[in-house]
């Protein structure tokens, strides 16, 4: 079995936050593939379905982000399972708005939630990170990841979690790579031929005196003169 992790604080006052589009991925993904939902437990709201095979079991921390690895070390550990079986959904300040991109392990990047879990489970988990982009001025990070999504973000938001969500079942077979190419493909499809088809009708144009020119490896002097006397072209049979 697999543990979703969806990243967010609780609360109808933060539910449309940058910060909580791991709470919106996992939604998403509840959605899509019908999951049930399971008790409150372990400080987090819970959610079971099955993808690729594989029974999951989806957490929603309702810890506020900077204590959500108690939740996840707690459920880890109810179901014995161990950091590789953990897989975390979250927002990524320094990835630009609408990537996704997914590792295993590494530093927390100055993510609250990310630094709890490492401090309660390790650091060898997996980590969906969903683009937020960056305010470009340090001293806007703040308002930046704890304000809501821009009208004109909304849309293209929409798009990352349907295709996130449409291609979650790679990530149960732990086939990262294949995830995010199709994840790109859903976001990037491949722009349609502009070529322009031949016109078989279109006449063809009568050659040029150059064109002659290059054709015959002479100079047109030479070309006009054997024009006028109708001679044959030396080497000519």
């Amino acid at each position: 079995m697999l543990l979703f992790v969806g990243l967010g604080n609780p609360g109808s006052a933060y539910e449309k936050h940058r910060h909580n589009v791991g709470f919106m991925a996992l939604d998403q993904i509840v959605e899509r593939h019908i999951f049930s939902a399971g008790p409150k437990r372990w400080h987090s709201e819970t959610f079971e379905g099955r993808l690729a095979a594989k029974k999951i079991i989806a957490l929603k921390p309702q810890t506020f982000m900077n204590r959500s690895g108690q939740a996840v070390g707690e459920a880890m550990r109810f179901f014995k399972i161990t950091p590789a079986d953990v897989i975390v959904f979250y927002d990524e300040l320094d990835l630009a708005f609408g990537k996704v991109k997914v590792k295993v392990g590494g530093g927390a990047a100055g993510h609250n939630g990310i630094r709890s879990i490492t401090e309660h489970i390790g650091a060898d988990f997996t980590r969906v990170r969903i683009g937020i982009g960056h305010p470009g001025d340090k001293a806007l990070v703040h308002g930046h990841v704890l304000g809501n999504f821009a009208k004109a973000e909304q849309d293209p938001l929409d798009d990352v979690l349907r295709a996130l969500s449409s291609e979650v079942s790679f990530l149960a077979e732990q086939d990262n790579a294949r995830f995010m190419s199709e994840v790109a493909r859903h976001l990037q499809p491949p722009r349609p031929s502009t070529g322009v088809q031949p016109d078989k009708n279109k006449k063809t144009k009568a050659a040029s005196p150059a064109d002659v020119e290059q054709n015959n490896n002479e100079g047109p002097m030479a070309s006009a003169l054997r024009a006028l006397m109708g001679g044959a072209k030396k080497g000519d049979k």
